[in-house]
C-alpha cells in the first residue's frame, strides 16, 4: 500500500512516516502544498494523509484542485482545526476522512486501511494484499480495521503499548526484530523515553500471552520473537 503523506511539520511528518513504513506501508512525503498537487498526480498512492495548513497553497485548496482534476485517491485530513465548520468544510470539498490532531496512530492506521478496503469494494476491484492482509500466527489473529487482536475469537485485553507491540511482532512471527524497531513502534516521536521502557512492556505483554502458548523470547542483543507453542 502506498500513502502520500502532506505535511509540513518536519518532526510529525517524520513520526508518521517511519511509523507507517514499519506497519508495511510506503510513504511519499511533501511538505509544500504549491508542490503537493504534482507529487499526488506522480506517486499515484492509495491514500493521502492531507494537512490543511500548509505553505505555499492551503489543504483545502489542493484538496479542492485534486479533485477537479479527477484525482479519486481517497483522503483523510489531518489537522488541528478541529471544529465541526472545518469538518464539514473538509468533507464537502472532497474528503473522505477527518482525524483530528492529536490523534491515536493505531486509529490512523485503522482507518487508512478501512479506506482502501472501501474504495476497492466500491470500483470492484480487489485491494492491495498489503491492504488487506491479517497477521495471524499460532492461533493469533489481528483485525486491520479495528486494531484488536484476537485469540481462537476471543479478543485479547491488552493495554495501548502491549496491543501495539504484539502487532509489530505479527508482522513477521519467528523472526527476530530488534529491541530499536520494536521500541520506534510502541513509543513514536518520544525522546524523552528511555530504550529500556521497551522491556516494561514485553514483559507485560509476555505475561498476557501465557494463557495462549505463544511465547515471546528475549534475544539477547538481537531483541525479540515471537514463537508458536509446542505442537
Amino acid at each position: 500500500m502506498k500513502v502520500l503523506l502532506i505535511e509540513d511539520d518536519p518532526t510529525l511528518q517524520a513520526t508518521l512516516q517511519r511509523t507507517l513504513e514499519r506497519r508495511g506501508m510506503r510513504v511519499v512525503t511533501c511538505g509544500d502544498g504549491a508542490r503537493a498537487l504534482e507529487r499526488w498526480q506522480a506517486a499515484l498512492p492509495d491514500v493521502v494523509l492531507l494537512d490543511l495548513s500548509l505553505p505555499g497553497l492551503d489543504g483545502l485548496k489542493v484538496l479542492e484542485r485534486g479533485r477537479s482534476e479527477g484525482l479519486t485517491t481517497p483522503v483523510i485530513v489531518l489537522t488541528a482545526r478541529g471544529t465541526i465548520g472545518d469538518r464539514i468544510i473538509g468533507l464537502n470539498t472532497g474528503a473522505d476522512d477527518y482525524l483530528p490532531k492529536p490523534f491515536d496512530l493505531d486509529e490512523l492506521e485503522a482507518r487508512i486501511r478501512a479506506l482502501v478496503r472501501r474504495q476497492a469494494q466500491a470500483s470492484g476491484t480487489p485491494a492491495s494484499a498489503a491492504s488487506l492482509a491479517t497477521p495471524e500466527f499460532a492461533g493469533l489473529r489481528c483485525d486491520t480495521d479495528s486494531g484488536l487482536i484476537f485469540f481462537r475469537g476471543e479478543a485479547l485485553e491488552l493495554a495501548p503499548r502491549e496491543a501495539t507491540l504484539l502487532r509489530a511482532l505479527l508482522q513477521r512471527p519467528g523472526h527476530a526484530q530488534a529491541k530499536e524497531r520494536l521500541f520506534e513502534a510502541v513509543f513514536p516521536g518520544q525522546p524523552e523515553v528511555q530504550l529500556e521502557a521497551i522491556e516494561v512492556v514485553a514483559y507485560r505483554l509476555r505475561k498476557r500471552l501465557t494463557p495462549t502458548g505463544v511465547q515471546l523470547v528475549t534475544l539477547r542483543g538481537l531483541g525479540y520473537l515471537l514463537k508458536a507453542p509446542p505442537a
